[in-house]
């Protein structure tokens, strides 16, 4: 599900605890949790409703004016449903502190690019990690269209990488493309280190 920053926002702030979506089949289900720029959304109930049972109230929950603008601003389709989706902030995404902790040990740091080595090994198609934490680097706010076209990678699959990154804290979501966290910087330092000394387990 996708969310303006005002709703995101609204959402966070207790404003706001209602979606609408007309979709051909449920996107989300109950107690799903959604991560986004501004924290995690909990999912509660997700039920299919008649247009004509909602209300005012409902669209104001959702963020609209009245019901007039909640409903000209879904999806059309003979072939969709409109859903009514319950929403709670639920806190603080736990990546975000996850991105800002750089209180690690050499150990840390090894197990950290242990852990990418594994992501590599299990690709099938040998090392990628250390080249896209590079390349977010380099490229900070670039879209990830261009980005994924620069190691002629397919969009999608680019992104899915990224995610793998960022469930590490390695990696953040802009507006526009990504950014390299702080702990991500540690790790591509130390990654950079490691290639450069002979004695370090990880280089050659």
């Amino acid at each position: 599900m996708l969310f303006t920053q005002d709703s995101l926002d609204r959402l966070a702030a207790g404003e706001l605890d209602l979606a609408f979506r007309r979709w051909r089949r449920p996107a989300v289900r109950t107690g799903t949790a959604l991560r986004t720029r501004v924290g995690v959304l909990e999912v509660g109930e997700v039920v299919v409703v008649a247009e004509a049972s909602v209300t005012d109230r409902d669209a104001r929950r959702a963020g609209y004016a009245d019901r007039a603008e909640l409903l000209a601003r879904q999806r059309p389709g003979e072939d969709r449903q409109l859903y009514r989706i319950g929403l709670r902030f639920a806190g603080a995404d736990p990546r975000t502190e996850l991105r800002a902790d750089t209180d690690l040990s050499a150990a840390d740091l090894d197990e950290i690019v242990a852990g990418l080595g594994r992501l590599d090994a299990r690709s099938g198609r040998g090392p990628w990690t250390t080249e896209i934490l590079r390349l977010i680097a380099r490229n900070p706010a670039v879209r990830a269209g261009d980005l994924a076209a620069r190691v002629g990678r397919e969009r999608l699959r680019f992104k899915a990488d990224v995610r793998k990154l960022k469930e590490r804290g390695l990696t953040e979501s802009l507006e526009v493309g990504y950014r390299i966290s702080p702990r991500g910087r540690l790790v591509l330092d130390h990654l950079t280190q490691a290639a450069t000394d002979p004695a370090h387990p990880e280089a050659g």
